[in-house]
């Protein structure tokens, strides 16, 4: 296992033996059969299925809000609605049932579009916690929650510490962004968690960047493309 400690790839099947490189590695749901997630966890690696809390790509539901996330397309939802809780409570206990060894909880920054759904946040990631059982929870961000997040899950992931997605390409956030990041890296030094840092470029010289300052934060580095499809 020369991978490290974890991966983030939403491409098509790798093949388990470059997967199995890295301690944990999240996957989309249905890209990998059982067989392939048991083959991958007898290797040692936890594979973690990939969970949305605040977005759903699914077809019209009750839980819908009209507005959409205008960067993935998915639809903003209620996060309280109880058929959504249960939703995501299902979905969860079918990726554990299916063969993965925890979650990835995605969108959890609510208080950017809808801070009132905050206090319904911690409660679903306590409700898949309880009723899904997974082995592992990473959550991905999530910060406005961290104080009580902390005792939720196992790790955090900061998603584009370093380096953003712009018009022209990749590039380093701003100075004062960057900053900003630092701060948050600091207090998540505070908690008993595992930490990464996931990085989006092309470029060696610019991965090397994001590696260096992750390292530097106390943070375990993933950097790849902005689909997500490089190990």
């Amino acid at each position: 296992m020369t991978g490290g400690p974890l991966a983030v790839y939403y491409g098509a099947a790798a093949g388990w033996e470059r997967l199995a490189r890295y301690e944990r590695v999240v996957l989309q749901p249905g890209s990998y059969p059982a067989e392939e997630l048991g083959r991958l966890r007898r290797y040692g690696t936890q594979p973690l299925g990939h969970l949305s809390l605040s977005e759903d790509h699914g077809p019209p539901a009750p839980w819908h809000r009209h507005d959409r996330n205008p960067e993935w397309g998915g639809r903003y939802v209620h996060v309280g609605h109880p058929g959504w809780m249960q939703h995501v409570v299902d979905q969860a206990r079918a990726m554990m049932a299916g063969g993965f060894g925890g979650l990835f909880l995605n969108s959890l920054n609510v208080e950017l579009t809808f801070p009132e759904d905050l206090p319904h946040m911690l409660t679903l990631i306590a409700a898949v916690r309880e009723e899904a059982r997974p082995e592992y929870l990473l959550a991905n961000r999530g910060f406005a929650l961290l104080s009580r997040l902390a005792d939720l899950v196992d790790g955090v992931l900061f998603e584009s510490f370093s380096v953003a997605w712009v018009t022209s390409g990749y590039a380093p956030w701003p100075p004062a962004t960057l900053e900003a990041h630092a701060r948050i890296a600091e207090r998540l030094l505070g908690f008993d968690l595992d930490l990464f840092a996931l990085d989006y470029c092309e470029d060696e010289e610019l991965a090397e960047f994001a590696r260096r300052r992750a390292r530097r934060f106390g943070l375990h580095s993933f950097v790849s493309d902005r689909a997500l499809t490089r190990l």
